[in-house]
């Protein structure tokens, strides 16, 4: 549901964040430079809705002062490079997932439901052009709740306009599979019989949507930055086909967000 995901790097890597960070009155190794965030979404209930409704997330970003910095896109989740390979970074990523569908909302009479969920596994990226062209990929887990596993593939171009403005675009795809296909977009044979308006769907692995996200971020100071965004996923394969999606929902998934950052230092 937007609203209830964690947007973990958001515009907050958008710029480098400069700030008192540029003050090296401290030395680097003891000194983090920290960036929060506040957004507020409009978009799907959960995937596959066709109902939209607010929210609000939190982000965040660090990074020792000195270390370099580099542009992200509103959906990356929160990363760790472990290993940096002649330009293709490695490492650990964390997410959050929405709440999914609710079936007593779905008139199936089922009590089960697919609630929000953290989510964990590995990232690399690297950058065609520095900080200019990235392609990027993420495969994770969820950590409870038998969600399955996901996998999401993005290429970003990143376009500094000015000193002050950020522009940034690239198309998505995103993959799932069985187990997380059948969470969130199947309906068993009990579940079908109990409602009698619905036939059993069995969501199998594969693509599941494709899509693109589209960004702009204004720096205010070196302490403060805004970012608009807009996420667009279409819906494909099993995930379309699913009744919660073709008879109860939507395969166009739009997701519209703002973010205020703060960027201050942490000295230790």
């Amino acid at each position: 549901m937007a609203g209830l995901g964690v947007l973990m790097t958001s515009a907050i890597g958008a710029f480098p964040a400069s700030s008192m960070a540029e003050d090296a009155a401290k030395p680097s190794s003891s000194t983090w430079v920290v960036t929060l965030g506040a957004t507020v979404e409009y978009g799907p209930s959960y995937e596959g809705s066709k109902h939209y409704t607010f929210g609000a997330l939190p982000s965040f970003d660090f990074h020792r002062l000195g270390e370099a910095t580099e542009y992200s896109a509103p959906d990356d989740n929160f990363d760790y490079t472990l290993f940096d390979l002649h330009g293709l970074e490695i490492g650990p990523v964390v997410g959050l997932r929405d709440d999914r569908f609710d079936l007593n909302n779905l008139q199936l009479r089922s009590q089960r439901r697919v609630r929000w969920n953290f989510d964990a596994g590995g990232f690399a990226q690297y950058w065609l052009m520095q900080n200019q062209l990235r392609f990027r990929t993420e495969v994770r887990q969820s950590l409870w709740g038998g969600d399955g596993l996901v996998g999401d593939l993005a290429l970003d171009w990143f376009q500094p306009v000015g000193d002050k403005w950020l522009l940034s675009a690239g198309p998505r795809l995103s993959l799932a599979n069985s187990i997380y296909m059948r969470s969130n977009f199947g309906i068993s044979a009990g579940q079908a019989a109990r409602n009698g308006h619905v036939s059993a769907f069995d969501a199998g692995a594969g693509v599941k949507s494709v899509g693109f996200t589209v960004a702009a971020t204004y720096t205010i100071s070196p302490e403060w930055s805004v970012q608009v965004y807009e996420k667009y996923n279409r819906l494909v394969g099993d995930a379309a086909d699913s009744p919660i999606t073709s008879k109860f929902g939507s395969p166009d998934q739009n997701i519209i967000g703002f973010t205020l950052n703060r960027t201050f230092n942490v000295n230790f």
